[in-house]
């Protein structure tokens, strides 16, 4: 496709989904689902407009899918409804580290097992397709940040944290290929890119995020005394705490996400503490949430203000990189090899992942089910891929993970897609 025609095709489709959102709201399928069945009528599988190969073009596909991945994290950060907490946020840590590591490891041994591939190619695949994703799956995520659903807050914390927490395992993979230095006995693997990387990681992004949340609520002070481009702020965000966290060494999607978190928590806690100034000492609970200045505060917080440009950067990028995955598929991609493998992380491993991670009376079962079900899969699976072959992955070996991979993440947008809108439905009216 020339130019001209991408930018047609690109342009009709936001207009078809601007104009239709209320129509597609109440539809069975999700967004996704009609960006991928576009790529793939235009694509090779359909009338064969254009082809993306992905290997050829993966240092572009790594830069966009990491743009994409990141301006999610933030989004998922800053709705966070809570203060963190150890009761509240365990669940999701277990699906981060214990789900995580379970994952990889069940679809590592069905690597080995059952594909044939070496060690080093199953803990590599495994990593790749093990973690959530923070960019397609809008649908089963927290929508604002007073949204409190347990469901929607394990799987939107589960997804901005293992971004990052499947680094250690990519790295583990590319070792055991011989692309990375483990150190001895595996040693700098733990020291370096398990603890020093995730604990690093963490802390650049809360440091970083609370220090803008101070220092925008000094700016700005109460009342407005200096106005702020949020928007810029968000994404200037962003781009520091990653940058400062990639020259470290540590994890920057942890960083960036955490970030969100500290900016939006941080703000919280300023604007409480700012109204209890203000309010008479008489005020209490119920006038202090009805107080007109609540909302001036809540309206020039820079978390609040930054986010609805950043979710509209999101949907973009969703609409472009799922255009490429459909537009990078062939008939006979579709192999018994790449569809078992995506049958066996949606149905055996990541459900069995969640239920040994979440086991215990503190997660309701039927919530461990929805969970163990929507485990999304999608871009960050895609960035891990393009990062692998940018580090020196041999080519035989990357045509294989790029058509397991292509499939799994297609066979999620349908499978998890189509089955969305009904069982969160049904979860509700459970409630």
């Amino acid at each position: 496709m020339s130019t001209a025609q991408w930018f047609a095709l690109i342009g009709a489709l936001l207009l078809f989904m601007g104009l239709t959102t209320s129509l597609l709201r109440r539809s069975p399928v999700t967004s996704a689902i009609i960006y991928l069945v576009v790529g793939l009528v235009v694509g090779p599988t359909g009338f064969n407009l254009f082809h993306f190969n992905p290997l050829k073009e993966s240092a572009l596909l790594e830069v966009l899918t990491e743009v994409a991945v990141l301006i999610s994290l933030f989004s998922a950060g800053v709705k966070m409804p809570v203060p963190f907490s150890l009761a509240r946020w365990r669940a999701p840590m277990l699906l981060a580290s214990v789900s995580m590591a379970i994952s990889v490891a069940l679809v590592a041994a069905f690597a080995v097992l059952v594909l044939g591939l070496p060690l080093g190619a199953g803990v590599l695949l495994g990593a790749i397709l093990a973690p959530t994703d923070p960019v397609l799956a809008t649908d089963v995520q927290i929508r604002h940040p007073g949204d409190r659903d347990l469901l929607r807050f394990n799987l939107t914390c589960e997804a901005g944290m293992n971004d990052g927490s499947a680094f250690p395992f990519v790295v583990l993979g590319l070792g055991l290929l011989g692309l990375d230095d483990l150190g001895d006995f595996g040693l700098r693997w733990i020291l370096v890119d398990v603890l020093w990387a995730t604990v690093g990681g963490i802390a650049i992004g809360v440091a970083a995020g609370a220090a803008l949340a101070r220092v925008g609520g000094k700016l700005r002070g109460v009342p407005l005394k200096h106005k702020l481009l949020d928007d810029f702020l968000g994404l200037g965000l962003i781009g520091v705490v990653y940058g400062i966290a990639l020259m470290l060494h540590t994890w920057g999607f942890l960083a960036v996400f955490f970030a969100a978190v500290a900016l939006r928590q941080t703000e919280l806690r300023l604007t409480r503490e700012q109204r209890q100034i203000e309010l008479p000492p008489s005020s209490d609970a119920a006038s202090a949430s009805q107080n007109p200045e609540s909302d001036l505060l809540e309206n020039t917080m820079v978390s609040a203000g930054s986010l609805v440009f950043k979710e509209h950067l999101e949907r973009l990028s969703e609409v472009v990189l799922v255009l490429l995955v459909g537009g990078s598929l062939f008939l006979d991609s579709w192999s018994w090899q790449a569809v078992t493998l995506a049958l066996f992380l949606f149905f055996v491993a990541r459900p069995l992942s969640v239920f040994v991670a979440l086991w215990g009376p503190r997660t309701p079962l039927r919530v461990q089910g929805m969970v163990g079900w929507f485990g999304v899969r999608g871009i960050g699976s895609l960035y891990y891929l393009m990062y692998a072959i940018e580090h020196g992955l041999p080519e035989p070996l990357a045509l294989i993970l790029v058509q397991l991979t292509l499939i799994v993440v297609t066979l999620s947008i349908l499978l998890h897609g189509t089955s969305v809108k009904p069982l969160m439905g049904l979860f509700w009216r459970r409630d």
